[in-house]
């Protein structure tokens, strides 16, 4: 089974469609968005409508539950907002805040819990440097083995022991607004088979994903715009 997870394509559409010639081209099994489909430029309604082609199972990010605010002014970062179409805002609103999945391979469970931010909130970071107990806390209250979470849009596998098992954290990066100083949007393939095992630290297969767009196209887009310049910059810069 392999599973492609992406988030935070934050209405970069260049980005977008350069994920999706990469990833029609993998053939995953199944796909899987973990949310902020919009906010930061000026195509979220285009983003929306492919994801909802495509019948993408998508969960809420934070940018995204922002629609359920009433945005007065057409100026600065709302502007972004305020492009998106109401029936968009309406299927922004029916998203899920989490998903779950459970997997059962011989006689092992794997209990995967997928979120934007964490557990607890969607606008809550889990970094690679997040205290371990607390992390462990965040994974026994949730009940998962295995946590897929975004927010941050830096890429990471962290493992951690648990007894005889280990329990994996990934974040998946960013489609379409990296920080991590590089660039490039990103994307996380996962696989499981009828070999891996959570009593193997290197049972799971994560693989980062990262993929060249036009970053000068999606950033002239934000300077013509109402939004801030700052927006743009960021783009060409990863942070």
């Amino acid at each position: 089974m392999r599973i492609a997870l992406f988030s935070d394509i934050h209405a970069n559409l260049p980005a977008f469609e350069v994920f999706l010639k990469d990833l029609d081209d993998r053939k995953p099994d199944v796909v899987y968005c973990l949310g902020d489909l919009v906010g930061y430029n000026v195509w979220p309604n285009e983003v929306i409508s492919e994801i909802r082609r495509r019948s993408i199972a998508t969960l809420a990010g934070n940018h995204d539950v922002k629609v359920k605010k009433t945005i007065s002014e057409v100026t600065g970062k709302d502007y972004a907002y305020q492009l998106i179409t109401a029936e968009n805002k309406e299927y922004l609103k029916a998203l899920p805040a989490h998903i779950r999945l459970e997997y059962k391979l011989g006689s092992e469970n794997f209990n995967i819990l997928l979120v934007h931010g964490s557990p607890r909130s969607n606008d809550e970071y889990i970094l690679e440097d997040t205290d371990e107990h607390y992390v462990r806390g965040l994974l026994f209250e949730a009940k998962a083995d295995i946590l897929f979470c975004a927010h941050s849009h830096k890429p990471y596998h962290r493992i951690l022991s648990r007894d005889d098992r280990f329990a994996h954290i990934i974040n998946t990066g960013s489609v379409g607004k990296p920080k991590d100083g590089d660039p490039r949007g990103g994307y996380v393939l996962f696989t499981l088979n009828e070999n891996s095992t959570l009593s193997e630290k290197e049972s799971v297969k994560v693989e980062f994903i990262r993929f060249e767009y036009d970053v000068d196209q999606a950033a002239l887009a934000v300077e013509k715009s109402p939004l801030p310049e700052e927006f743009a910059d960021r783009l060409r810069k990863a942070y």
